[in-house]
């Protein structure tokens, strides 16, 4: 049953992306390509951010090029200045500003630490913004300004990510397990997504868990769920406890490991991705060392998907298929992807894009 490659499907775009941690856009205006567009972020005087297409209205140069001056951005060419919203606002040399001198805004909004830009055409939806779950709260250890950039359509990232059998393959010096290659994995749906998990019992701990807790010489109960939420914020909620506990909420908060893993996935072209991510764990708090070593693991982690996502790309474009055969674990991926389709139809069909998108599949 042959599946073939198609990375012209377009996105969803009335939705918040990720677009840059907010410690990279400060003095200095920012480009980066979201969805295709290409942006400029930058800080307005009052220190809130700007997002307009990264073009001059006048001989197209880079507003990236230019600088924050004169109370907006001030492109580097001819030194023209225009506001948040797009607006030129000063033009060397002359009074009059003609109507045409603007530029696409983006709306743009702070939160967790990153910069979000909504791609659409229609007001803005700050609920649809995601929530993570033991951000800002006690009791739990921040790691973040992950960032990736990866050379693969979103979509395959998000088929990895809804994944859980392949890390016993993949990451077998970080977060696999080898125990874990029989345990089917089961699928639920929620009101913001989809779930794919399970439970591993009675299990030596994985290598970072050896190095995350100490479990002594007994083994362990282990979930790993993976969410999805649409259509591009991926978390892992891992939970380590000793074999046999029982698995109510509080033992699972304080008798072992928990962690969250946050992936925030804003595609660039329809052949790229950038790959945000922050981790939240509730044991070794202060522990800088072990928080050293952790973020090396996950970069690893991150660097195994991000060489297998380049590798698929590169051999579904090279064949003009996305798969020849299906097996059990497609299931929650397939899921996910349908339930994008559908926003992108519904999208389309309303009009409300905010670009055109090519037609979805049958």
């Amino acid at each position: 049953m042959s599946i073939k490659a198609d990375f012209t499907q377009g996105f969803v775009r009335n939705h918040w992306y990720a677009a840059a941690w907010a410690s990279e856009v400060q003095e200095r205006p920012f480009a980066r390509t979201i969805l295709g567009d290409k942006i400029v972020l930058f800080r307005q005087p009052d220190g809130t951010i700007g997002a307009l297409e990264d073009r001059c209205p006048h001989r197209l140069a880079p507003l990236s090029m230019g600088e924050c001056a004169d109370g907006g951005l001030r492109c580097g060419y001819h030194g023209m200045v225009f506001n948040a919203a797009g607006d030129c606002i000063g033009i060397p040399g002359q009074d009059i500003i003609p109507p045409t001198a603007r530029t696409r805004a983006f709306s743009a909004t702070e939160r967790y630490g990153l910069i979000w830009v909504w791609t659409g055409d229609v007001e803005p939806d700050p609920d649809s913004l995601p929530i993570l779950k033991g951000y800002g709260e006690d009791g739990w250890a921040l790691m973040d300004g992950g960032y990736q950039h990866h050379a693969g359509n979103y979509r395959i990232e998000i088929e990895n990510l809804m994944d859980p059998a392949h890390t016993t393959f993949l990451h077998k010096e970080t977060i696999g397990n080898r125990a874990a290659k029989d345990v089917p994995v089961e699928v639920s749906s929620y009101d913001r997504g989809l779930k794919a998990f399970r439970w591993i019992e009675n299990v030596p701990p994985s290598p970072l868990d050896q190095k995350s807790f100490d479990f002594g010489a007994g083994r362990v109960d282990r979930q790993i769920a993976f969410h999805f939420e649409l259509p591009a914020t991926s978390f892992v909620d891992i939970a380590v406890i000793p074999a046999g506990m029982e698995r109510s909420e509080g033992n699972l908060m304080r008798g072992g490991i928990r962690a969250f893993s946050y992936k925030f996935l804003t595609p660039e072209t329809e052949r790229s991705t950038h790959f945000f991510w922050l981790h939240l764990r509730n044991y070794r708090l202060n522990d800088q060392e072990f928080e050293a070593t952790l973020r090396a693991n996950l970069e690893k982690t991150f660097a195994e998907d991000q060489v297998m996502v380049t590798a698929i790309q590169g051999e579904q474009e090279a064949t003009g298929l996305r798969q020849r055969t299906a097996i059990a674990i497609d299931r929650a991926p397939i899921m996910a992807l349908r339930l994008i389709d559908r926003m992108i139809a519904s999208e389309k069909e309303s009009g409300e894009t905010g670009t055109e998108c090519e037609p979805v599949p049958a």
